[in-house]
């Protein structure tokens, strides 16, 4: 029988290789990133082309490769970070294992530029599927530029795969951002179809959160600092008011690198208990520093998951220090809930001694006398002033003269007044019967109206969903949305990625009722609204809109549309608790079954079930 194991050739174990470590365009933004710091650069250019479809490229000014280290590089398991297994176990770089360029060479076209500083020329080379085309000397700055062209070009069906540019773009936005707030002593910069969506110079950390994230972060901030000899902490969480429902600000970095660790977020969760409302998440930016050899961060492909060798120190560590820095800072609630601060001594009367006042008595006062007598001392003594009554004496005179006057009948008489007098009906047609009520409200939550057959009970907040759906929906299609005008123009503060995902949607929500008249690199300007959105929801629901776009990552088109109009509408509509007049019952019902799909809402939820008059008999029987 003949042999059937083989070896798979060089290329074709690239590209399987590329499967785990190149997923999508915003792996080979995270990989040469990493590359560029690891080789020592202070700045860093990320220019990309339709979401990195077409171009990703990376320019830095590190130290640069000579000619062997530039064809070697491309070459698997090649790498200038260990020598050895023990090196694993004491790492100090990003990137170690020496696959991520041969995987990406594998399933793109490559070309790279490289100098180093002693030498005057540099070198050239171009590979396409793992095959060098030309490697050339040429004239080119110190450091390393390399641009990784037509991603997927000879694997159709991962590129398939791909998302819309939307999407794909707002990954690499994350990716960039985690790496530029793990170096703030380097510049980045990022370009998008030649525009600029991120210039970041060198600063602290703080500053680099707050270049990242919009100017209204810095009042957000709450500095933790802890050094102990298993781990150093530092950075900042997020006062416990400005929480959000998604996780979009919540950072870890273990010794510089970005990782994802749900046992060290519960340390975090348990440090802001009893501070924040029911599915709010925490702002967190934490830099954690540990001994190497305490860590391996090994077990995964993509290195964003790190095994402790103590965990529960750290959990415990953590949790403690954030809630110190919460209470150090006044933002974790005191004992005296009910202390008026106004109370408090001001710090410049705060060593003085209280003065005694002076206290001066008139011995010579009598509440009782009539006139004021002159004894004591004059010039300190009150004066009093005394009105004299006026007497009622002659009362009658002021009336002579009126009634022979009326008489002759020049002035006002009331003798030949007539009124006309009112009938009083019960009604203006007596013979109409009271108007029958059809709909009633149970708990505050349920609907309940009769049918011939017999009763429906009707969810008010699942039913108010679908009406504004279909609503929101005709008017994204046919453009006739209602629009209330602001007398004063709202602005709103939002990241750069946030901006980016409302410029996308601009269209889209304009034909729903928004108006922008301005949008800027980290806010938004609004002149006018949806006529049945009020001005104090706009944040709430903007943000809401944008926690579910990020959550489901919608596709171009009609699903896009869909993911919009069903946050909206999710937000906007009635909640439970809500008391409705019956009037408004009666429109909430006869709306939700002139809609297309009265019966599911647009969550695929039962908005109302029935109940027959057999059904209500089988139950007394």
């Amino acid at each position: 029988m003949a042999d059937i194991i083989k070896l798979l050739p060089d290329h074709v174990a690239n590209q399987i290789a590329a499967g785990e470590v190149v997923q999508r365009p915003a792996s080979v933004v995270k990989e040469l990133l990493e590359n560029a710091i690891d080789a020592k650069a202070t700045e860093i250019k990320l220019i990309v082309k339709e979401a990195g479809k077409t171009l990703v490229q990376v320019i830095d000014n590190g130290f640069g490769m000579s000619e062997t280290d530039a064809r070697l590089c491309f070459e698997r398991h090649a790498t200038s970070k260990i020598r050895t297994a023990e090196d694993l176990f004491n790492l100090h770089t990003k990137g170690f294992r020496g696959e991520a360029l041969a995987s990406i060479a594998a399933i793109a076209h490559v070309e790279l530029h490289t100098k180093k500083e002693e030498v005057e020329l540099g070198c050239r080379i171009k590979i396409e599927g793992s095959k060098i085309i030309s490697q050339e000397v040429v004239t080119t700055p110190t450091g390393t530029s390399i641009a990784v062209k037509n991603l997927f070009y000879n694997i159709p069906a991962r590129r398939n795969f791909l998302k819309s540019d939307a999407v794909e773009l707002r990954h690499i936005i994350d990716e960039f951002q985690r790496v530029a707030l793990a170096h703030p002593a380097i510049s980045f910069v990022l370009y998008h179809n030649g525009n600029e969506l991120f210039n970041l110079p060198v600063s602290n950390i703080r500053q680099r959160i707050v270049n990242i994230l919009g100017g209204k972060t810095n009042e957000k901030l709450v500095p933790i600092n802890e050094d102990t000899d298993i781990v150093k902490i530092s950075g900042f969480v997020g006062k416990p008011e400005f929480a959000k429902k998604n996780r979009n600000e919540q950072f870890f970095f273990v010794n510089d690198r970005f990782i994802k660790s749900p046992y060290l977020h519960h340390a975090i969760g348990a440090a802001f208990e009893g501070l924040l409302k029911e599915k709010m998440q925490p702002s967190y930016f934490i830099y954690l520093e540990v001994n190497p050899e305490t860590i391996d961060i090994n077990i995964h492909p993509t290195k964003t998951e790190i095994k402790f060798d103590d965990e529960h120190s750290l959990y415990a560590m953590l949790r403690a220090t954030v809630k110190h820095s919460l209470g150090q800072f006044n933002i974790a609630p005191v004992l005296d809930f009910d202390r008026d601060a106004n109370l408090d001594t001001p710090y410049n009367y705060k060593d003085k001694q209280a003065s005694i006042p002076n206290i001066q008595v008139d011995r010579s006062f009598n509440p009782f006398s009539n006139e004021k007598k002159g004894i004591g001392n004059t010039a300190t003594a009150p004066r009093y002033t005394h009105y004299k009554k006026e007497s009622n004496e002659g009362w009658e005179s002021l009336y002579v003269g009126l009634e022979s006057k009326s008489n002759g009948n020049t002035a006002f008489s009331t003798e030949n007044i007539e009124f006309e007098s009112e009938e009083v009906t019960s009604s203006l047609f007596t013979n109409e019967e009271q108007k029958e009520t059809l709909t009633y409200q149970l708990h505050r939550k349920y609907i309940v109206s009769s049918i011939k057959s017999g009763i429906v009970v009707i969810d008010q907040h699942r039913a108010h969903q679908r009406v504004l759906y279909e609503q929101l929906l005709r008017n994204i299609t046919v453009s006739d949305a209602v629009s209330q005008q602001l007398l004063f123009p709202v602005t709103l503060t939002f990241s750069t990625s946030e901006i980016a995902l409302l410029t996308e949607v601009k269209e889209s929500l304009e034909n729903i009722g928004f108006m922008f008249s301005n949008i800027g690199d980290d806010s938004i300007e609004l002149s006018g609204i949806p006529s049945n959105i009020s001005e104090s929801e706009l944040q709430i629901i903007i943000e809401q809109m944008l926690n579910d776009f990020q959550g489901e990552i919608p596709d171009a088109g009609f699903s896009q549309t869909d993911v919009l109009v069903k946050s909206l509408a999710k937000s906007m509509a009635i909640r439970t608790g809500k008391k409705l007049e019956i009037a408004e019952q009666e429109a909430l019902v006869n709306n939700l079954f002139a809609c297309k799909e009265p019966t599911i809402s647009p969550f695929q939820k039962t908005i109302f079930i029935t109940l027959s008059v057999d059904d209500l008999d089988k139950k007394f029987i």
